[in-house]
């Protein structure tokens, strides 16, 4: 099969690749750019492992053609730490609040809520909780994940977190 040149930038590097026009994004940025965080989990978009952020919307690249994504500006889960190295403020709140038990939704999940956060600044836990609905979780039940969200939330808003008395 012939292959089409892609160029995007990722993670803030410009990329290029040759693919087959049937290759999936998710399997570009894991098999050519050898960006492993993003995950494969079900390639039929139930699951969300896979999701990016692309061109400022949450994608799952499960679902897209990498030459789709032609002249994009994509981010991965590799590209979500601070530029000194320091885990972002999502990062941080999946670390502190437990927002992870295996790990395999959490790349995805983070990425996910990048983008919630980016778009609703200080969500609510109704709407952290929607925001997430696409993406699914088997082990940890949610809670831990919707803290670690709004941890996150105060800290980028640079306000103290407060945890609701249960």
């Amino acid at each position: 099969m012939a292959k089409t040149h892609v160029t995007m930038k990722v993670n803030g590097a410009e990329v290029e690749g040759l693919v087959e026009p049937r290759t999936l994004l998710v399997h570009f940025i894991r098999e050519n750019l050898g960006m492993t965080g993003t995950h494969i989990g079900c390639e039929t978009t139930h699951c969300g492992a896979c999701t990016v952020d692309i061109d400022g919307m949450s994608v799952k690249s499960c679902t897209m053609f990498a030459v789709q994504a032609q002249g994009s500006d994509i981010t991965t889960i590799e590209g979500m730490a601070n530029a000194d190295g320091t885990l972002s403020a999502l990062q941080e709140g999946f670390r502190m609040m437990h927002g992870l038990q295996c790990g395999f939704c959490t790349p995805g999940m983070i990425m996910r809520a990048h983008r919630l956060l980016k778009e609703n600044p200080s969500p609510g836990e109704q709407e952290i909780r929607m925001g997430i609905s696409g993406n699914i979780c088997r082990c940890t039940g949610y809670q831990n994940i919707v803290k670690a969200i709004q941890y996150a939330a105060a800290k980028i808003n640079g306000v103290e977190f407060r945890e609701a008395a249960e």
